[in-house]
């Protein structure tokens, strides 16, 4: 999983929808979030939306990519998260609808 956030709904949408569209994830969940975080000399407390975004580890350095080139952030989060496991139905659907790396 990839974690990374967006300033605006409208934003997180469209990124979504294009990272699912070019089958780098089987999905991205998107929900309402406040950070808090320092930036530029000052600390800012700010409304985002937090894409989850569900794929594999060999698609991670295509979706880095993807959000550094479709993100209005100077700085994008772009975290990931290891799955150590899962349901094998749920994980061979992820297998069934992600791109495999060529």
């Amino acid at each position: 999983m990839i974690l990374t956030t967006c300033p605006t709904y409208q934003e997180a949408q469209a990124l979504a929808l294009k990272i699912v569209q070019e089958k780098l994830a089987a999905c991205v969940q998107l929900s309402a979030v406040t950070s808090c975080y320092p930036w530029k000399g000052r600390i800012h407390q700010e409304p985002e939306i937090r894409l989850l975004i569900k794929t594999k580890t060999s698609l991670y350095q295509a979706v880095e990519t993807f959000i550094r080139q479709n993100h209005s952030y100077e700085i994008p989060e772009i975290v990931q998260i290891p799955v150590t496991g899962g349901s094998d139905a749920y994980l061979g659907w992820m297998d069934d609808n992600i791109s495999e790396i060529s």
